[in-house]
């Protein structure tokens, strides 16, 4: 295996903040491109479409791509992680298929979820790959896919619509972009590092013991997806279509804060977990304090922005009917500002590789968010939704405070003499 020398913490941020700022910039054009070259009917197709391959496809992969990069002691080959991601895809696709098949949607409905739940089978595939590289702390390698990726799939969506009119050669479009980018730049970064196009290993004894250690963060995933879709339901149901598209507009704008989040817990993953794993309790808790500082830095200021210019935010972004929504606007930033607190302290959690705790932890914050909105909703309407989110997140926060503090303990009663590791 070759060694291919790793970024500064600065520089990983950077770039990953860069792709992952393309990426998400892409994703919010393909349903831009879907409301203006086609029809309501069409991005509710998509729309389903992810909304039933996202859980099944975070369940499936159970979190390979944290667990590998968190993997400091190298416990597991990179074939190893092949190996289960590939027995995961396959697993996700059939029940993908099933769920379809079995469902009652049209014939044009049923095809674009299948052709998303194919796309999203290489985007998992990718995710693998750039595992490794992030274990290896080359977060730009990763960047250039998603900077690759996310244009390449809003041109072919946009013009599968556009000279076909239909969803289908659109999300076709899409699925092709995926496979073309897995398979010309993902695979090849993975001779950096080993030379030639590794294989995956399926020794049964070793995925057994993966998947007992990472199937707790699959149920994560799919709790904190439930987590952030709750209210929506709720939305719906009380409100109706035309509020949820409102508030779904709004909270949208809850991603460039996420974007940020996102970045620095990916970079700054790798290097907590090797003080962890080290028995460095001075380094590990010093960089997640800089990490949460940040968020509070963060959410200060967007509530801040929220508050002052919120209703020409949101007339110009949107239209100017939404600029009579600034309040919502402003709670769900205090939302967003406490959940990234939360999430900069859930990074803490799964590189001290305390997974199963994250289980029960999420179960509660869905339960309290689901009763919240239940019991909020129909009193406050969207507002009552954003104040759920609030307490959601603030609960979250204290729960996996809870865990790092006791994290940190079991460092310190283990290891008496904390030595400083520069």
């Amino acid at each position: 295996m070759a060694s291919i020398k790793p970024l500064t913490l600065r520089h990983n941020f950077s770039w990953t903040f860069l792709g992952n700022g393309v990426y998400a910039a892409c994703q919010w054009g393909m349903l831009m491109v879907l409301a203006k070259l086609g029809t309501p009917e069409m991005l509710g197709q998509f729309t389903l479409g992810l909304a039933i391959t996202a859980p099944i496809i975070m369940f499936t992969d159970l979190e390979l791509r944290v667990v590998q990069a968190t993997d400091a002691k190298k416990e597991y080959l990179f074939n190893d992680y092949l190996g289960l991601r590939l027995i995961g895809v396959g697993l996700a696709l059939s029940i993908v298929a099933v769920i379809t098949l079995t469902s009652g949607y049209g014939r044009e409905t049923s095809l674009v979820i299948l052709l998303l739940g194919m796309a999203k089978v290489f985007e998992s595939m990718s995710d693998v790959f750039h595992g490794l590289l992030q274990q290896h702390e080359r977060m730009d390698r990763i960047a250039i896919s998603l900077m690759i990726k996310g244009p390449l799939s809003l041109l072919m969506l946009g013009t599968g619509v556009y000279i076909s009119g239909s969803i289908i050669w659109g999300t076709l479009g899409l699925l092709l972009a995926w496979i073309g980018v897995f398979i010309s730049y993902d695979i090849r970064n993975s001779a950096l590092i080993f030379n030639q196009i590794p294989k995956p290993r399926w020794h049964f004894p070793t995925l057994k013991k993966l998947v007992l250690l990472a199937l707790p963060l699959g149920f994560v995933m799919m709790l904190i997806s439930l987590n952030t879709n709750i209210p929506r339901y709720f939305i719906e149901q009380y409100l109706g279509e035309r509020e949820l598209g409102i508030f779904a507009a709004i909270a949208y704008l809850m991603v460039a804060g996420n974007m940020v989040v996102l970045a620095l817990g990916e970079s700054a993953s790798p290097r907590l977990a090797k003080y962890y794993s080290e028995g460095n309790s001075i380094g590990f808790r010093k960089l997640l304090l800089k990490l949460v500082g940040m968020a509070v830095l963060l959410g200060s200021a967007i509530v801040v922005v929220a508050l002052v210019t919120g209703r020409e935010i949101l007339t110009l972004l949107y239209r100017p009917e939404y600029g009579e929504y600034q309040n919502l606007f402003v709670w769900l930033m205090v939302a967003a500002g406490i959940g990234y607190v939360s999430s900069f302290l859930g990074y803490g959690i799964t590189a001290a590789r305390y997974f199963r705790v994250q289980i029960p932890l999420f179960t509660i914050v869905t339960s309290i968010s689901g009763v919240a909105c239940f019991w909020l909703l129909p009193k406050f309407g969207l507002l009552g939704a954003a104040i759920a989110l609030i307490i959601a997140a603030i609960l979250q926060g204290i729960f996996s405070l809870g865990v790092v503090f006791h994290a940190l303990y079991k460092i310190n009663r283990n290891s008496p003499t904390i030595k400083q590791i520069n």
